[in-house]
């Protein structure tokens, strides 16, 4: 897409300026626009690409879609700031907007969990469905707005697998002492069923594992878990990872420099953004397969978590978003309207997606 057809499609200019643009030139608008250069401080590596290219996409975006006119600079984590600061650094305009996870926030608020990915949740397309037209994101930006942030949908890795074992685990047992990097709710579900949960960034994790610090982690799937080479130091790599059905990620800009932004930049960012996004998730799905086939040639074991642990699993962690809205007002706020959309979403995903895909996977598993 050429830089007219995004300016037109981000809302830059109405529909008859659009039919007549070759009389208002697309420059001339960018000339009456403030020159603007924020900083992006990621919460990822640069190894980890499909996440952390996916900020440099949409500053690449921003910046060819005002003429250079508005420029962000992006950082990968640790340059600027730790890669679980980043949102202490929007609220005190240290940087003007962030490329995170809500979920490495809870010790803050647990409420920043049900932006990411609670367990047992709900799936790329509903989460996005949720947060795009289910009110997720107003109830959310008013939320931000105690920490002197606005948040835009940054991307989507998926359905997340379940992550690198040295040593098989098939009951709740086998779990009692394992000391997991894991983040989010994940880990305080897990908690309650003997695992000792450690948040560790990506950079540190292969050495943590190697060194024998933790037992076990998770990343995100085949594609960037091969990048940070776990496979050299686990080889048991269970799947599916049910504390992130889905993973969203986000934008979290600084609610001052947001509201002090021309309506045209902020319609380029929301456009830049969404383009992001998209294209995070299609980069996932392109690239999963080739890379569980590559670690399974390398000797890896598959394994599925047993029933008995999903199911002791799924028991703690509703019983644990029960006793959080009991006694968090902006939890429950939050998680009431997102539990009703999770069961009406349900209802309608079991009558066609899962059927569909429940019978073309059997068939192509069968050899046809």
């Amino acid at each position: 897409m050429d830089r007219r057809q995004f300016i037109r499609k981000a809302g830059l200019v109405s529909t008859g300026a659009a039919a007549s643009v070759g009389t208002l030139a697309m420059p001339a608008i960018a000339q009456s626009m403030p020159e603007i250069k924020w900083r992006l401080a990621s919460s990822f590596p640069k190894s980890t690409d499909a996440i952390f290219g996916s900020s440099e996409l949409f500053a690449k975006t921003v910046s060819e879609a005002t003429d250079g006119k508005f420029q962000i600079q992006v950082f990968p984590a640790g340059e600027l700031v730790p890669a679980l600061q980043v949102l202490d650094a929007v609220q005190n305009d240290t940087v003007e907007i962030t490329h995170t996870a809500s979920y490495y926030f809870i010790g803050k608020d647990l409420t920043f969990a049900i932006a990411t990915s609670l367990p047992f949740g709900l799936n790329t397309r509903q989460q996005q469905a949720w947060i795009l037209q289910g009110g997720g994101l107003d109830l959310f930006n008013d939320f931000l707005s105690n920490y002197n942030a606005v948040m835009l949908l940054g991307g989507n890795t998926g359905t997340q697998m379940g992550g690198w074992f040295r040593h098989e685990i098939n009951t709740v047992a086998d779990l009692n002492g394992l000391k997991f990097r894991v983040g989010g709710v994940g880990g305080k579900v897990l908690s309650s069923l003997g695992v000792v949960p450690q948040q560790i960034p990506a950079p540190d994790i292969y050495p943590a594992l190697e060194k024998g610090t933790i037992d076990a982690t998770e990343w995100v799937g085949p594609y960037d878990d091969e990048r940070l080479g776990l496979y050299q130091v686990a080889k048991y790599y269970y799947y599916p990872s049910f504390w992130e059905g889905s993973s969203a990620l986000q934008y979290m800009i600084n609610k001052k420099k947001w509201e002090e932004l021309p309506q045209a930049y902020k319609s380029v960012l929301k456009a830049a953004a969404a383009l992001a996004n998209d294209d995070m998730t299609a980069a996932y799905d392109a690239r999963n397969f080739a890379a569980l086939k590559r670690l399974v040639a390398q000797g890896v074991q598959l394994r599925p978590f047993s029933r008995e642990i999903l199911d002791a699993a799924y028991d703690a962690a509703f019983k644990l978003y029960e006793d959080e809205a009991a006694k968090n007002p902006a939890f429950k706020k939050i998680y009431e309207p997102w539990k009703q959309f999770r069961a009406e979403s349900y209802q309608w995903f079991r009558v066609a997606e899962y059927n569909f895909d429940s019978y073309v996977y059997s068939q192509q598993a069968a050899g046809k």
